[in-house]
Parts: C-alpha cells; sequence; structure tokens
C-alpha cells in the first residue's frame, strides 16, 4: 500500500499506545475487583478465612500461568488484532461471571436456581452446612477466575507484539511503560470506584459493570487497528520512523519470518533469562495487588471504603514508574550503550527500592501510611522494571517470536504468583492463629481446641470487644513476605545478568 508523503510524520502509533494503555486499565481493574470486595462483602457471605481467598487467587495465578504459554502461540497464530479481541471477550465474560457464583451457590446447594442475588443471599443464610458453602462458593469462584484468567493471559501478549510493530527499539520501553501504566491507573481506580459499588448496589454488580467495559474496548479496536504499513493514518514519514531498525524487514517484504518452535525457544539462553525473571518478581506486584486491601483491613482494622483513599495514594505513587521507560532511552541515546545493556542498568537501579519493603511492617506501627507510602515506592519500581523486562524480548528476539517468549515469561511470572499467593494465604491464618496472644499467652495455648480447628469467624475480634489484650500474630506473616519482596529483584537480575552477560540478537 503507497502511503500517503506529508512534510509532518504522523504520530497514529501513539493512539494505539493509548489503546493497550485502556485494554491494560480494564484488564487490572477486572482483575481486582475480587480482592476488593472478598474481605467485606464476599467473606461474610460464604465464610471465606485467609487460606480460602489464597486457594482463589493462587489458582488464578496458575490458570494464568499456564495460559500465557499458550496466550502467546494464539496470539502469534491468530495474529494481533483477532488475538487481541478473543482474549479481552473471553475475560470479560469470566468477570461478568464472578457475579452469579451466589446465585450458582444457592442452586447447587438448594436447588434454587431461578433467583436474585439478594434473595441468594437469604437462602444461603438458611444453610446450616457451613463448609459446603465454603466449599461450593470457592470452587465456583474458581471456575470464573479460570475463564478470567485464559483471557486475560492474552493481554500482554498481544500488547507486546503491537507495540513491537508500532515502535521502533530505542522507543519500546517508552511505550510499554505507557501502556503497562494501565496496570497502575486500573488498581488506582479500583479502589475509589469498586467498594462504593459494592457497597451501594451490591458486590456482584460491581463485577458486572467493571466486566462490561471490555465489550466497550472491543469496538474500539475493530474501529482502529490495523498493520502500520496499512493504515491510512500512518503516513510515510511514521513508517519510516517506526521501521528504522536495520533488522526489520520492508513493511510489504513478501519473506516470511521464521516461526519459532517451544523447543528451539527454550534452547535460548535469553528465554531462560526472561523466564526467570519474571517468576522472580511478577508475584510480588500480584501479591501487593491482591493482598494490600487484605493487609490493611488485617493490620489497621479497615474497612474497603476506609482503606480507599490510603489505596488510591499507593497506587498514585506507582505512576512514578513512567520514568522506567525514560532512563534506558537516556543510557542509550546520552550514555551509547547499546539497548539490551540500557535497559540492564535501568532495571538494576529499579532492583535496589524494594528493599524499602524491610522496613515496611517496623516502622507501620507509626503510622499506616509509613507501609501504604514503601509499598507504592515498591510497586513503582516494580512496574519500571516490568516495562524494561517486556522490552527484553523485543530486543533480542524476532517479531514472529515475541508473544510466544513473552507468553513463556508470563507462564514463569504465573508459576511465581501461585507461590507467593497460595504460601501468603497458609502463612496469614497460621500467623493469625499460631503466633496471637491474648493476655500475654499464645491463643492456641489458651484454646487449644482449635489447634487443628478453623477459628469462628470475628473469633479474636470478639476477645478484643470482650477486654483481652489481643497481640495479633498477622503481623509477623507479612513481615516475612515483605522480607521477601524486598530481595526477589536483586535475586532476578543477578541470575539473569549472568544467563546473558552481554547484548545477542536471536536471528
Amino acid at each position: 500500500m503507497k502511503k500517503e508523503i506529508s512534510p509532518k510524520p504522523s504520530t497514529f502509533r501513539w493512539t494505539v499506545c493509548l489503546l493497550l494503555f485502556i485494554a491494560t486499565t480494564i484488564n487490572y481493574m477486572d482483575r481486582q475487583v475480587l480482592s476488593l470486595t472478598w474481605k467485606d462483602f464476599i467473606a461474610p457471605e460464604f465464610h471465606w478465612n485467609n487460606n480460602d481467598y489464597g486457594n482463589i487467587t493462587a489458582l488464578f495465578s496458575i490458570f494464568y500461568a499456564i495460559s500465557m504459554l499458550f496466550a502467546g502461540k494464539f496470539v502469534d497464530w491468530m495474529d494481533t488484532k483477532k488475538g487481541f479481541l478473543w482474549a479481552i471477550g473471553i475475560w470479560s465474560v469470566g468477570a461478568v461471571l464472578h457475579a452469579f457464583c451466589g446465585i450458582a451457590t444457592s442452586g447447587v446447594l438448594t436447588g434454587s436456581w431461578w433467583v436474585g442475588f439478594e434473595e441468594s443471599k437469604d437462602i444461603i443464610g438458611k444453610v446450616d452446612n457451613v463448609g459446603a458453602i465454603i466449599s461450593t462458593s470457592v470452587t465456583l469462584f474458581i471456575f470464573a477466575r479460570f475463564v478470567l484468567a485464559v483471557g486475560e493471559a492474552g493481554n500482554f501478549p498481544a500488547a507486546i507484539k503491537t507495540t513491537a510493530e508500532y515502535f521502533p527499539k530505542k522507543d519500546r520501553a517508552l511505550a510499554t511503560s505507557i501502556f503497562n501504566a494501565g496496570a497502575t491507573v486500573g488498581a488506582l481506580a479500583a479502589p475509589v470506584t469498586i467498594p462504593f459499588i459494592a457497597k451501594s448496589m451490591g458486590w456482584e454488580w460491581a463485577f458486572i459493570i467493571i466486566g462490561a467495559l471490555g465489550f466497550v474496548w472491543m469496538g474500539l479496536w475493530v474501529f482502529y487497528y490495523k498493520k502500520p504499513h496499512e493504515h491510512h493514518k500512518v503516513n510515510e514519514h511514521e513508517l519510516t520512523y517506526i521501521q528504522q531498525d536495520q533488522d526489520d524487514l520492508p513493511a510489504d517484504s513478501p519473506v516470511l519470518e521464521k516461526k519459532f518452535s517451544f523447543k528451539e525457544c527454550f534452547s535460548h539462553r535469553q528465554t531462560w533469562a526472561f523466564a526467570f525473571g519474571k517468576f522472580m518478581t511478577d508475584g510480588i506486584w500480584w501479591f501487593f495487588l491482591f493482598w494490600t486491601p487484605a493487609y490493611l483491613s488485617s493490620v489497621y482494622k479497615m474497612d474497603s471504603t476506609q482503606s480507599a483513599f490510603p489505596l488510591f495514594v499507593l497506587y498514585m505513587i506507582t505512576l512514578l514508574s513512567i520514568i522506567g521507560g525514560w532512563l534506558p532511552k537516556y543510557f542509550v541515546e546520552k550514555k551509547g550503550m547499546d539497548a539490551y545493556s540500557g535497559r540492564m542498568k535501568a532495571m538494576l537501579i529499579f532492583a535496589f527500592f524494594p528493599l524499602l519493603a524491610l522496613l515496611a511492617q517496623p516502622l507501620g506501627s507509626v503510622s499506616y501510611w509509613i507501609p501504604v507510602l514503601i509499598i507504592g515506592i515498591a510497586g513503582a519500581a516494580h512496574q519500571a522494571w516490568s516495562a524494561n523486562i517486556f522490552s527484553t524480548v523485543g530486543d533480542m528476539f524476532p517479531k514472529k517470536a515475541i508473544a510466544t517468549i513473552t507468553g513463556i515469561g508470563g507462564m514463569a511470572g504465573g508459576i511465581g504468583s501461585f507461590l507467593i499467593n497460595k504460601s501468603s494465604g497458609v502463612l496469614f491464618d497460621h500467623a493469625h492463629k499460631a503466633w496471637t496472644t491474648v493476655d500475654g499467652m499464645p491463643l492456641l495455648e489458651k484454646y487449644p481446641q482449635y489447634i487443628n480447628e478453623r477459628l469462628p469467624e470475628n473469633f479474636v475480634h470478639d476477645l478484643e470487644k470482650s477486654g483481652a489484650i489481643i497481640s495479633d500474630g498477622i503481623d509477623k506473616g507479612y513481615m516475612i513476605i515483605f522480607s521477601v519482596c524486598a530481595v526477589a529483584y536483586l535475586i532476578a537480575w543477578s541470575v539473569m545478568k549472568t544467563l546473558v552477560p552481554k547484548y545477542k540478537v536471536i536471528k
């Protein structure tokens, strides 16, 4: 297709970047609804504890991990436009499905299927078998999370592939950091909208309203997206800029790029470096995303509306991650470094900031704002790190392999997320029960009947209301996980640098 020659370069690539940003924002809002509603609205209805929630989030992570492995291949096969439409369509359906888990629980347990949201709550409240309510509801939410995970797994492979199509290598980290900031904006918008929707309309409508946003985005994608050499809004000057890298083929080249099998992908150290970096660090962001609302509730006794402003401030701080795109570009353009070396130097700088998490719990006794600010800084460092680790794929692999390699890394990150979410749920319940003291005496010494049983709902809270002096052991559980979060990035960077010490492109 012959491009229109204009004296001024067009900038349509940034419109595409905006679409990726919006998709990522919706992605993270859909993912965040459960974490902002389970403690105050869903757990009382279904009798969940930390371990139940941990199981749901951990299995979501493993579903996401497995789906990421195939999502990259799927996007490479379907190509960017159709692949993205399938991904966001599936995850939007999955998001909406959560709303009907209460009705489905009442249907499974009592045969009452054709009821409304409020009626299903009344029906479940009359069921005496608490264990059946827990197991049924958790299973149904796990299924909804499975559908959500399968769809959401396609977002980053498709977005990274789109970025490689529309941006030269030197700009990819900046473009990635911009659309990746959608994760922060989604997390930012979630606490100031979702709890209030849940409180005024019911938790079910929070899932439905946020889930429906994905269907709106699909219409925008159909209307706006084409390959850059096919798009009438991309003129000759912009297309030349996009294709400036020497290893880029001409837009109308008939030569097909070589396809990469999984076996061949895993034969390269670059794949293992990317996968290990994702394994070590993705779970840290997911822990902050899924557990910070519960942290503020468990440690500082805030409900979801009280924690809305602190969470808003926390995620506002993470917007500082935009520097993640600027810093490597500075090293490349001003210091003359190659793209990979500049990126790795920037990532090393970002890897030091999460060490502040070691201070979050000790200083939290002064004010809850201290851990909020520290988690925000650690989250910003993660997002800056994330933008660059994604871009290393485009630096080292041909375009045809980018979505597949991104999927492999996403799978590794999902496995890491599974481990931290599952272990967090188990650890927090164990810490709450085994390390809590009542009037200076270990809780389980005073109430040995609960050694092998669940604590009754609000048991510790009721003891505190009765006048007992409580020291909740869950604080120690969070200290352990914060310590893991603090050192993960430096470990990841060291292994990545060992595997790929110098820039080497895979042909």
